[in-house]
């Protein structure tokens, strides 16, 4: 679009092209809004395309934000400024004049074809810095393989004919004239409505902590770079190989908190991700090289997300990774061997001394260097390490008004909790902007369908070798030989990265010259990419149901690490499976349906409570229910945050504004009692205390809220003396004059969390007890408060007020889970008995309370939630997100949405942004006009079925009736779900599941083991 259009309401600019920045703008543009990425760089991708594998779901880092990366830059509301830094911004909230400068690249970007001749012409090699200067790259680049937009850049600093006036290589072989050694730096000045900013982060200097000898010692590395050595991109190719001999290291140690929690470098926070980077790479180690023997060396393993706990244990117990709790002061070398040595003192106080072959210094996080300026540019309050200052409770608003931020400027954070917040960021910009939606968006326009009908099948295969996850057990080059022998397969091909934006722009080059009418695409999972897949087919022209996909990966490669050979006839196995399918699948089609405009928002509580209010304010009616007689939830029990703002303000403020919003509709004392239909025009029955009403809304969000666990341990329950935190805290509020001149108050953590039950940390306890007790010290200095602990997790700028704590004098004992704390009654007091570390003996803390940190469990509401509305749960009773990474705030049914403690244990702050997500994640629903419904649903013929019911008792979405008229069965393709009971169930075969026809399946199976043996 020509920029000038842009000076209307309805556009925004998001500062950074990270996992954050591109949420952001996929949330923008699809809810309505024109949408300016700016990236300082020459690709987006921010620091993910560096990482190797994520966890807890072992996910390749790249596979996971490429889809993201590929949808940003082919969206037609998203226009992706790289090279480009934010000089001004003037103007007020709604209407903000931003000056950019864009650097010269010297590359004309409209006709670069990406084909990298220029790069291997280039005489001139650099430091490659996505490489972590691991290795080299050329002075004409591309930031990383996969880079989007796949533009070369000519970096002026190292190119011979700027520092000495020839050369001229890449211009010379570049086939399509792209090279323009004249370009200079443009300014362009843009309007938009709002801003957020996600400029990202930068690991810590390594250097500033010289004790550890990195920069000396070639076999210490940082983390990050130990991610490149890990990633099938990296300077090795996957292999994990010593710096200073290039030989396989097997004794490998991580030291943790370098940069972090440290005072004496000015970085007194937790930087948040680094516990469980560090968990993960010991374990991807061993993937790579079972001789591997992993130590980590911490302070505290803070393990505090869902699901991280459990991956934590599993590390130790499965994976046999060490973790010695015990701070490294320092790092020295064998001169003869270059082995790093660590001499540390060990859990009973021995001092031990440990050769390694190599040491990986586990970094934390800054902010960019550029973000103190973009800080200032923007006239944004920053704190004293240069993160962005955020009010309470709101953690995505800055101090100044149309500006928002989001991901690891707003604080350290890690990769799901950078995507809610930043859709939490695009909610706060749909309410600003409401009346601008819609004005600036342009919709996407796909060719003309190519007709199949009569042509004899031409099938195309890909085969993705996904960096290492594939190519690293599977022999891809025999995999692609074995599909080019296969019945009808016209053409086969290998790409690195099939999701990637230039192999997506390859194949539907292949599928016009080679004339393919159908694909196979053997990668890895079908649940995050077959979506690309199938739209990048409608943009060659085929209908997307011609496409079917292998998933030699999860199924495959990452299954039979141990078995290449067996592993690669598997896989040929599955592609020869897919083309025998893929060759009689047919088009189908689907049907437009017009959009209820409304939202349901299941829960009263602090989340619900914000959802319903930032949907309502984006211009959409929404019905708010709870089962209690008052909204508030659970919130209405939490007084003060550890930051000391007082909750119940912005509660009942919070909830005024919720009962005087007129789009609102709010049904307390009532329940969800069942849920049909499909995303975009859902119905249930409400229960409430004036009978049952039907409802019909286009989107739900869920957020049903959780409950304090009521021990059985400790007392609790038998003595008075023994509370909860919360109870704690409604007496410290309540009834302060009651306490003692000078009470002696122990509390105990992880009461009902981190046991076999109930695996899983509840992430706030730690946080709760810092609290009570720092509250305690105000109304009674003198207080003596003893902290049993067995890891302190206060995350992030937690740390700073566990550090407060300390200095105030409360004392943290630690205990192992094979011996707890016990607690006996002594009189007038409560005799606390705990092994201390230090002592290597039995304490006893004689108590006038016993404060007990209770676990965070899930709602019971929530299990009639999961039955009516057939939602997976977790196995702690949470419900499920769709993807832990991509998706944290979507369940696997499209229109429904989670936030706040439905989706896990978290602090208030934190169930807010996760609530105005959870909206933003609605309001992509909410307004659209219409959606498509159809394709790979069930049909019923007619004159075969027998009326039996069958399908009607069978399906679990209640969709198919019985026509009298028409002695048949019906099933509205609108509200079929595509699971497919009603077909298998059907005793007449009456009922055909499109896309996943008898035939179609019984060709898979007759085709396998029979190919390429």
């Amino acid at each position: 679009m020509d920029k000038a259009e842009a000076k209307k309401i309805g556009a925004v600019m998001v500062v950074g092209g990270g996992i954050a920045g591109i949420q952001a703008s996929l949330d923008l543009a699809d809810a309505g809004y024109y949408v300016y990425l700016v990236e300082k760089d020459t690709a987006v991708g921010g620091v993910m395309p560096q990482l190797d594998k994520t966890f807890p779901t072992n996910d390749c880092s790249m596979c996971i934000i490429s889809p993201k990366l590929v949808e940003c830059g082919r969206h037609l509301n998203i226009e992706i400024l790289t090279m480009t830094e934010v000089a001004d911004i003037s103007g007020d909230a709604g209407n903000y004049l931003v000056e950019v400068v864009q650097k010269a690249r010297y590359v004309d970007a409209s006709k670069c074809i990406g084909c990298g001749l220029c790069a291997e012409k280039c005489p001139q090699k650099v430091p490659n810095e996505f490489n972590q200067g691991l290795s080299n790259r050329k002075a004409a680049y591309v930031l990383y393989p996969q880079a989007v937009p796949l533009k070369y850049a000519i970096d002026k600093e190292h190119c011979i004919y700027f520092r000495k006036g020839k050369c001229r290589a890449c211009e010379k072989f570049c086939p399509a004239n792209a090279i323009d050694f004249d370009q200079t730096d443009q300014v362009l000045k843009l309007n938009v409505g709002a801003v957020i900013l996600a400029p990202g982060f930068k690991t810590f200097d390594a250097h500033e902590k010289p004790e550890y000898g990195y920069g000396r010692y070639p076999n210490v590395i940082t983390s990050l770079e130990f991610e490149r050595l890990l990633s099938a991109t990296g300077p090795w190719a996957g292999h994990v190989r010593r710096p200073s001999d290039g030989t396989d290291p097997k004794r490998i140690a991580w030291i943790q908190c370098v940069g972090s929690r440290d005072a004496s470098c000015g970085k007194e926070y937790c930087s948040y991700v680094c516990c469980m980077y560090a968990t993960k790479q010991a374990v991807i180690a061993q993937e790579h090289d079972k001789e591997v023997e992993p130590t980590v060396f911490y302070i505290d393993i803070r393990a505090q997300g869902k699901g991280f706990d459990r991956y934590y244990e599993r590390a130790k117990e499965a994976n046999g990774v060490r973790f010695i709790r015990s701070m490294v002061s320092r790092v020295t070398e064998d001169p003869q061997t270059r082995n790093p040595e660590i001499t540390y003192v060990d859990e009973t106080g021995g001092i031990q001394t440990e050769e390694f072959d190599l040491v990986v210094l586990s970094v934390g996080l800054t902010p960019h260097p550029a973000s103190k300026e973009l800080a200032e540019t923007a006239g944004i309050a920053a704190n004293r390490w240069g993160f962005a200052e955020t009010p309470p409770f709101e953690l995505v608003k800055t101090s100044r008004e149309g500006i928002f931020t989001c991901g690891a400027f707003q604080s350290p954070k890690d990769i799901p909790d950078s995507v809610a917040q930043a859709s939490a960021a695009s909610a706060a910009v749909a309410r600003l902007l409401a009346e601008g939606r819609g004005t600036l968006v342009s919709q996407a326009e796909y060719p003309s369908e190519r007709s199949v009908d009569r042509v004899e099948p031409r099938i195309g295969v890909f085969v993705c070798s996904c960096g290492m996850n594939i190519a690293g057990t599977v022999n891809v080059k025999e995999v692609v030989e074995c599909a080019r022998s296969l019945p009808f397969v016209a053409y086969a091909e290998n790409f690195t990265f099939t999701c990637s934006s230039d192999s997506l722009e390859n194949m539907r080059q292949k599928i016009e010259s080679e004339k393919l009418n159908r694909i196979v695409v053997a990668a890895c999972s079908p649940r995050t990419h077959e979506p690309l897949f199938m739209d990048n087919l409608r943009q060659a022209g085929l209908n997307k149901y011609l496409f079917y996909m292998a998933n030699i990966r999860d199924q495959d490669s990452w299954v039979h690490q141990n078995w290449p050979d067996a592993a690669t006839q598997k896989a040929k196995d599955l592609v020869a499976m897919a083309a025998a399918r893929v060759a009689i699948q047919e088009p189908l089609h689907e049907l437009p349906f017009k959009i209820t405009q409304k939202a349901l928002v299941i829960g009263g509580g602090l989340a619900g409570l914000t959802a319903a209010l930032t949907i309502a304010e984006s211009g959409f009616d929404v019905f708010l229910v709870e089962q209690d007689e008052k909204l508030g939830g659970m919130a209405r029990q939490v007084h003060y945050t550890l930051k000391g703002h007082a909750l119940q303000p912005y509660l009942e403020d919070l909830i005024n504004r919720v009962e005087n919003q007129p789009r609102i509709q709010i049904l307390t004392n009532t329940r969800v009692q069942d849920l049909a239909g499909h995303v975009g025009k859902f119905s249930s029955i409400l229960v409430g205390p004036d009978g049952q009403q039907e409802i019909e809304y286009g989107a739900a969000v869920i957020a049903t809220g959780g409950r304090e666990y009521a021990p059985t341990e400790y007392l609790y329950g038998k003595d008075p003396r023994v509370l909860t935190q919360l109870e704690l805290e409604n007496r410290l509020v309540n009834e302060a004059a009651s306490l003692p001149p000078e009470p002696t108050v122990v509390m105990i953590q992880c009461v009902g969390s981190r046991e076999p039950e109930h695996p899983y940390c509840s992430r706030i306890c730690c946080g709760a007890a810092v609290k009570n007790a720092l509250k305690l010290k105000e109304l009674r200095p003198n207080a003596k408060i003893f902290v049993l602990y067995r890891d302190m997790r206060t995350f992030a700028f937690e740390e700073l007020y566990y550090k407060q704590a300390r200095e105030l004098g409360v004392q943290f004992l630690r205990y192992d889970p094979e011996r707890k704390p016990e607690v006996a009654p002594a009189g007038e007091a409560l005799e606390v008995t705990v092994f201390d570390h230090n002592l290597q003996a039995p304490v006893s803390l004689m108590a006038d309370y016993l404060v007990l940190s209770a676990a965070v469990r899930p709602n019971p509401e929530s299990e009639e939630i999961q039955h009516n509305f057939k939602l997976p749960l977790d196995a702690d009773g949470f419900f499920m997100e769709a993807h832990v990474k991509l998706r944290p705030l979507d369940v696997a049914f499209e229109g429904i949405y989670l936030c706040g403690l439905a989706h896990g244990p978290k602090y208030a702050e934190e169930c807010v942004s996760q609530a105005n997500g959870a909206a933003v994640r609605a309001l992509r629903i909410l307004s659209q006009e219409k959606m498509w419904v159809g394709g790979a649903v069930t049909r019923v013929i007619k004159s075969v079925c027998a009326e039996c019911l069958t399908c009607v008792r069978s399906c679990p979405f209640g969709v198919p009736i019985v026509d009298p008229k028409a002695h048949a069965a019906v099933i509205d393709p609108a509200k079929c779900h595509g699971c497919g009971v009603c077909a298998a169930e059907c005793p007449h075969r009456a009922i055909v599941y499109l896309h996943n026809r008898d035939e179609q399946i019984l060709s898979q199976i007759e085709s396998a083991f029979a190919n390429c043996s």
